[in-house]
């Protein structure tokens, strides 16, 4: 079952479309980056339920995901870990996974960290 959502779906996706039409994403205001990063992160963790996996994009947003083992306490034994303008050329799919962990953008540890099976994101599923 999903969690409740902070961000109403159809802002995310237009945030999120916003950033993506920029042609110098690193000038997207604050309040757009937030958005797009906080729907996109929760799209993840619809589109892979679970609580293996802890995902997080500071400062914006952070959500357990992946089907696994239950984390509950204490440091995740799996955590995905990157800035939210590497997070979202992840979701849109302008960056490979295997190319943002090779390259250091993306920091993996522990077992399930592989996200490629669930991204890029697609609207509407």
């Amino acid at each position: 079952m999903a969690g409740r959502r902070r961000i109403p779906v159809d802002e995310g996706w237009s945030a999120l479309h916003a950033w993506s039409a920029m042609q110098d994403r690193s000038t997207v205001d604050r309040a757009t980056l937030a958005t797009a990063v906080r729907h996109t992160v929760a799209e993840l963790a619809d589109a892979a339920p679970g609580r293996s996996v802890e995902v997080r994009v500071p400062p914006f947003a952070a959500a357990q995901c992946v089907a696994g083992p239950v984390h509950t306490r204490g440091t995740p034994p799996a955590v995905v870990e990157t800035d939210p303008q590497t997070w979202l050329e992840l979701a849109v799919g302008d960056l490979a996974w295997a190319d943002g962990v090779a390259e250091g953008r993306v920091r993996v540890s522990g077992q399930r960290t592989d996200l490629s099976a669930h991204l890029p994101l697609r609207e509407g599923g």
